[in-house]
């Protein structure tokens, strides 16, 4: 199993650590050269996605808070 923590930071990027492997939409790995910590970009204007640049900074505004979702559906 993978042992990974996932951080929404405020105002920025989407923090990954641990055991993690990170594939596009047909199953591929990106190389991540090594990296147990990665940034993945929310805000959509990275010139390196879907990973973070920092050219969020001053252009996109989120504060994570934490909150419960709704119970699952079930059919």
């Amino acid at each position: 199993m993978l042992n990974t923590k996932i951080t929404i930071n405020s105002n920025g990027s989407i923090k990954v650590e641990g055991d993690f492997e990170i594939v596009d939409k047909e199953g591929n790995k990106y190389n991540l050269g090594g990296r147990d910590t990665v940034a993945l970009c929310r805000c959509g204007l990275s010139a390196n996605m879907p990973f973070c640049d920092g050219a969020h900074k001053g252009k996109f505004e989120h504060q994570a808070i934490a909150f419960d979702l709704p119970p699952k559906k079930t059919i």
